[in-house]
């Protein structure tokens, strides 16, 4: 018997105009900073936009945006409480900085718990920040969730890449709309990734070099907004909103 949650999940998202996954195929390459600053920067352009933090075992969108004490409103559902103009939705509303120790089933009963109940209304873009690697939980997200545009996120790395290229094929095997790969924590001269990634058929779309001062905005949104790293997400946002879906 199919589960009657799973034809909710599309009713909640149908006021969303653009779904826009970012993700990698390994934690640590700076997924989650380029999700938190593209919702920002979509933001700062005068879109409505929502941040959707799906990574269950570490999420910590919540320690960039610096917020905290924020509870969803329960009407119908959950509405996702504003966090610096963002409809902002993670699981850390309910468990804070605890850990979440779901396995197996539990990660996609969650999954489909979470998103069956959260209405987020009419917006312009839902930024989704994925669960890191390809194991159970993106297969869940790519199931669960229709319409997601992927803007995949590498270092400079051949060794991080390597991840990200299993992603990428994975990706194309289930057939989902790929809007490029984005490379992080560059260091200037020229970069192994690119040649990799355009051989692959998908788009290149820049890199962003690696700021020292990232650091030293955590959790203070205006002083993020004037680092290097958001300026050069922005125009990343700005080229992505342009672009047709």
């Amino acid at each position: 018997m199919s589960d009657p949650r799973l034809s909710v999940i599309s009713r909640r998202l149908e006021g969303v105009g653009r779904l826009l996954a970012v993700t990698s195929g390994k934690g640590g390459v700076g997924k989650t900073v380029v999700a938190t600053c593209m919702a920002l920067g979509l933001r700062d352009q005068g879109f409505k936009v929502g941040l959707l933090d799906l990574d269950f075992t570490s999420p910590t969108t919540h320690i960039l945006l610096g917020v905290e004490g924020l509870y969803p409103e329960e009407e119908y559902g959950i509405i996702p409480p504003l966090a610096h103009g963002l409809r902002y939705m993670s699981v850390t509303h309910y468990s804070l900085d605890e850990p979440v120790p779901l396995r197996g089933v539990d990660v996609s009963n969650s999954l489909i718990e979470l998103l069956c109940i959260t209405r987020w209304g009419e917006l312009d873009f839902l930024v989704v920040d994925m669960p890191p690697g390809i194991g159970d939980a993106t297969l869940d997200v790519v199931r669960l969730i229709p319409r997601l545009e992927f803007l995949l996120v590498s270092t400079p790395s051949l060794l991080a890449f390597s991840s990200v290229r299993r992603l990428i094929r994975l990706l194309k095997e289930m057939g989902c709309s790929m809007l490029g790969l984005v490379e992080n924590m560059a260091t200037g001269g020229g970069s192994p990734i690119k040649k990799e990634v355009e051989e692959l058929g998908l788009p290149y779309l820049g890199s962003i070099g690696f700021d020292p001062g990232l650091e030293e905005a955590v959790g203070d949104v205006g002083r993020l907004a004037e680092t290097h790293l958001y300026g050069e997400v922005l125009e990343l946002a700005r080229r992505l909103a342009s672009a047709s879906p």
